[in-house]
């Protein structure tokens, strides 16, 4: 099923992310770790890419689609030439799997072997030339890293989706302040399509660590207490992030974000437990959505 119509007919979606084993290392554990999310019933189920898991990533998807979900496979741009792009949307059709997340990827140090792309969005607008494709993209409710600030980020945003994206997947927020004041930007500059909102249940503080070295994400101060009271305590910062996360997400569908989108890690049973705490809040937001079309 293509990802634009589930979600022109699902009022609330719950999505969760994948992250492929990294190449010349063991595919022992990807399928269970499949096979596990699937039977949480997400509505689909991306998986990323990087230069690490090249190839893994195609492997993964397929699974996933094997077992009965809905796949959103990765693709990157950024040092890949045309003809390379276009080898890699035959293999994926032959799988079968139509719905992409479409991203540039992390520059390398060295620059890019090829220069066949600058921008995610040239990368959006070759696929649907291609067709028989439904394509997301990525967005920051906070800016990307490297952006001179939000305004000029939402700019490239909107050639995203005039270059096509049926769709977009924010990048982790903690702060769903953050996401509305986005959200109402982003309207502004006439972006239109689906937002589905990044939740990441941190349960550890290494976690955490990473994340804000890696995507400059900020710290709302009730989450910084939560840290600093628990993170020196394995057991009590696990159920505190799922708390979070839980909390959070329920904030999102009372204010009428119609998609959540769960960084999972590769744990499906922190993700199950987030989907269990929600499941009457997804079945009353889909309900109260259903409802509003109606009258509308």
């Amino acid at each position: 099923m293509f990802i634009a119509d589930l979600l022109r007919e699902k009022p609330v979606t719950v999505s969760c992310e994948l992250f492929p084993p990294k190449c010349g290392t063991a595919f022992d554990n990807a399928p269970e770790v499949v096979e596990r999310t699937v039977a949480l019933q997400p509505d689909f189920i991306s998986v990323t890419c990087s230069a690490k898991a090249a190839g893994n990533n195609v492997e993964m998807a397929s699974h996933v689609r094997a077992c009965g979900a809905t796949p959103l496979a990765h693709l990157t741009c950024v040092g890949a030439s045309k003809a390379g792009i276009d080898e890699m949307l035959d293999t994926l059709t032959l799988r079968r799997i139509h719905n992409l997340l479409a991203l540039r990827g992390d520059i390398p140090a060295d620059g890019p072997a090829e220069r066949g792309y600058t921008y995610a969005s040239e990368l959006v607008s070759h696929i649907k030339a291609r067709g028989d494709f439904s394509v997301g993209a990525a967005c920051y409710p906070e800016g990307h890293v490297e952006s001179a600030g939000l305004e000029q980020d939402l700019v490239h945003l909107r050639a995203k989706v005039d270059a096509g994206a049926d769709f977009l997947i924010t990048q982790m927020f903690f702060d769903n302040n953050i996401l509305y004041r986005f959200l109402y930007k982003a309207l502004a500059h006439g972006v239109n399509v689906p937002v589905l909102a990044g939740v990441m249940p941190v349960t550890n503080r290494s976690q955490i660590e990473r994340i804000l070295k890696l995507s400059g994400t900020t710290l709302p101060p009730r989450f910084l207490n939560i840290l600093d009271r628990f993170g020196d305590s394995p057991i009590a910062m696990r159920q505190a992030g799922v708390a979070y996360a839980t909390e959070q997400i329920i904030d999102l569908i009372a204010n009428g974000v119609r998609g959540v989108h769960i960084y999972t890690m590769n744990h499906p049973e922190i993700a199950g437990e987030i989907m269990h705490n929600i499941r009457y809040i997804v079945e009353a937001g889909c309900e109260a959505q259903h409802v509003q079309r109606n009258v509308g």
